[in-house]
């Protein structure tokens, strides 16, 4: 008997109408890690789990993709659900994913982790760029559903602790898939309308399914781009969120947001009384001193006989005036006393004492002193001048001593 042959695309075709038919492949569960994890543009994640002893080939089309809450790295450990079959056109099976969630943790928690590390990178959460909450806020933005006991908790301590200020009620979906839409859109709305001075957004306690909307990516930016400082009130004390990480003020429940929000105007009004007591205080015991400052004052001889500050300085006016006079007169004799010493030396090389002894000053006809015979002419004219008085003569002769 002849041995059929095939074709290898009916070869193919056999492969994986036997194994679309095998019920264990058709919804199957595969432990593996993540190894050549690419996902294109088209939106499909292709990918392989290996483990010690093999790996398998694998498939996450877009439309399955889409529902993930977490990103999928290479070296994650991961059970994905779905069937094995054979692709015709190049004759290999894989597995073809409906689900993809992390082994040994949630998904959620995966993804919280993931939009947490991503975020904090950033630097979304730094202390550095969160906005103070105003001490005395005039109105106040609630964002939260209208339905729970958190919004009524929070407007009654809000009320009680600050009855001045306008409570504004935002009301949203806090749970499902469009909550952290809304949430996200009241906080634009707040902060577009300047509806108030400050923020609150949050609700009660639930499971970590319950709360996800404040894990919201789009949400955290919106609460991190706010012009007004926004408090984040999700849950109770031990829940989490992202919200709670990027808003400026982490409030452990709503009641404890309301009572952060605001101060007490009881606590307020004692501390105002307090301080009216220290004033008063202050300004009984600044009288009291300046008081006695005063009183010593007026004790002074100057406030007592005020003619006697004035006569006191009259008194030693008169001392600096006759200092000043005896000083005076002693720089005069002095100086007198130098100037007639300097008129006598003066005096006793004057060349008029010379001339009173019988001696006389003979000077040519341009004034110049005549010290030698050589220094005139025969005929000239000159002068001898006397002790009193001057003779105007010629030369006639002249004779010079050997």
């Amino acid at each position: 008997m002849e041995q059929a042959i095939f074709t290898v695309g009916q070869v193919n075709q056999y492969l994986k109408a036997r194994m679309d038919g095998d019920r264990m492949l058709s919804a199957i569960a595969v432990r593996g890690e993540i190894s050549n994890y690419k996902r294109y543009p088209s939106g499909h994640h292709y990918f392989s789990l290996k483990d010690g002893e093999g790996a398998l080939k694998c498939v996450l089309f877009r439309s399955s993709a889409q529902r993930l809450r977490f990103q999928p790295e290479n070296g994650m450990k991961v059970v994905a659900r779905g069937r094995i079959t054979v692709f015709p056109r190049d004759g290999q099976y894989q597995l073809y994913a409906d689900s993809l969630i992390p082994d040994g943790v949630g998904e959620l928690y995966v993804a919280f982790e993931q939009t947490k590390a991503r975020l904090a990178q950033e630097g979304l959460f730094d202390e550095s760029r969160k906005k103070p909450l105003p001490p005395y806020p005039e109105r106040i933005a609630l964002i939260t559903s209208a339905a729970g006991a958190a919004v009524h908790d929070m407007i009654r301590i809000l009320k009680a602790r600050w009855p001045v200020a306008q409570v504004l009620l935002l009301p949203v979906r806090v749970q499902g898939t469009q909550a952290a839409a809304e949430l996200a859109g009241a906080v634009r709305y707040a902060n577009a309308h300047a509806l108030a001075d400050l923020i609150i957004i949050g609700r009660g306690g639930g499971s970590m399914e319950d709360l996800w909307a404040f894990n919201d990516e789009s949400l955290a930016r919106t609460i991190a781009a706010s012009e007004l400082p926004v408090i984040s009130a999700v849950g109770h004390e031990t829940d989490f969120t992202i919200a709670d990480f990027v808003a400026d003020l982490r409030a452990a429940t709503p009641s404890n947001a309301a009572e952060l929000a605001v101060p007490d105007w009881r606590e307020l009004s004692q501390h105002l009384d307090q301080l009216q007591a220290r004033m008063q205080g202050a300004v009984s015991a600044r009288l009291t001193e300046e008081r006695g400052r005063l009183e010593r004052l007026s004790e002074r001889r100057v406030m007592t006989d005020p003619a006697a500050a004035i006569e006191d300085r009259r008194l030693l006016l008169e001392n600096w005036q006759s200092r000043l006079l005896a000083q005076m007169q002693s720089v005069t004799h002095r100086e007198r006393n130098r100037l007639a010493a300097l008129a006598a030396g003066l005096d006793a090389m004057s060349p008029m004492k010379v001339l009173a002894r019988g001696y006389s000053l003979a000077q040519n006809g341009k004034g110049r002193i005549l010290s030698s015979v050589s220094q005139v002419a025969l005929g000239e004219e000159i002068t001898l001048r006397l002790s009193d008085g001057r003779l105007n003569c010629t030369v006639m002769n002249k004779e010079k001593d050997v």
